[in-house]
């Protein structure tokens, strides 16, 4: 049996200069600031480092369902039907709309929650933020979909395994790439905490970004 195993997964996973390819595109697509990233700024410029890092690994969880979505074969819906893509995207358009109305309101409230102290509250709502944001990405989706599947290796078998696999590739990397924007907009914060005022505004440009995403995506088409 574990032969049988090591079998299957060497036959049946992409060839490595396949795997090589399509995690050098992912990185050049990744790289260049998107929506994913410009919500994971958001949220670190409005709730700081653990906030943005937490997003970060909801937003991946999110994306790798999408795979997963995408290799049991209901990408393939969204990237046909007009009316599924779009109440997707209006959802997740609506949603960060409603985070980023969230933030701005509480943008004044910002100084005392950098004040705090003690363990971290709000990780789990968090982690279920940036995964619904990352679920309802239609764009993400339709990318898998159209993606995908020029990668993988049909002779090798075991397509919906093959697709796991370089969706994994993906959002590690992306975990990885979206991870050092959170680093990096957090610590800007850092700068903007030692001023009331300047925290407020940052709190404020982080509600803003999020809104902006949010009808962006809602007027974004499907570019077909």
């Amino acid at each position: 049996m574990p032969a049988a195993v090591a079998a299957v997964f060497h036959d049946g996973m992409p060839s490595p200069d396949r795997l090589a390819a399509f995690a050098a595109l992912s990185l050049l697509l990744i790289v260049v600031p998107g929506p994913s990233v410009l919500f994971v700024v958001g949220r670190a410029l409005a709730h700081g480092r653990r906030a943005a890092l937490t997003t970060v690994a909801g937003n991946t969880l999110g994306a790798y369902v999408l795979v997963v979505a995408v290799a049991l074969g209901i990408g393939a819906l969204v990237e046909r039907s007009v009316l599924v893509f779009t109440a997707l995207k209006l959802a997740g358009a609506a949603y960060l709309v409603f985070l980023g109305a969230k933030a701005w309101r509480q943008r004044g409230s910002l100084r005392s929650a950098v004040a705090e102290s003690g363990p971290p509250r709000g990780g789990l709502r968090t982690l279920g933020e940036g995964f619904a944001v990352g679920v309802a990405n239609p764009k993400t989706m339709v990318f898998f979909a159209a993606v995908l599947p020029q990668f993988v290796d049909r002779s090798r078998g075991h397509v919906p395994a093959q697709m796991l696999l370089l969706g994994l590739v993906f959002n590690a990397i992306a975990l990885v790439c979206d991870g050092v924007w959170g680093l990096a907009a957090s610590s800007a914060r850092d700068w903007f905490a030692r001023s009331p005022r300047r925290l407020s505004a940052v709190g404020g440009a982080g509600g803003l970004t999020m809104i902006g995403l949010g009808v962006t995506v809602a007027l974004t088409g499907r570019g077909d």
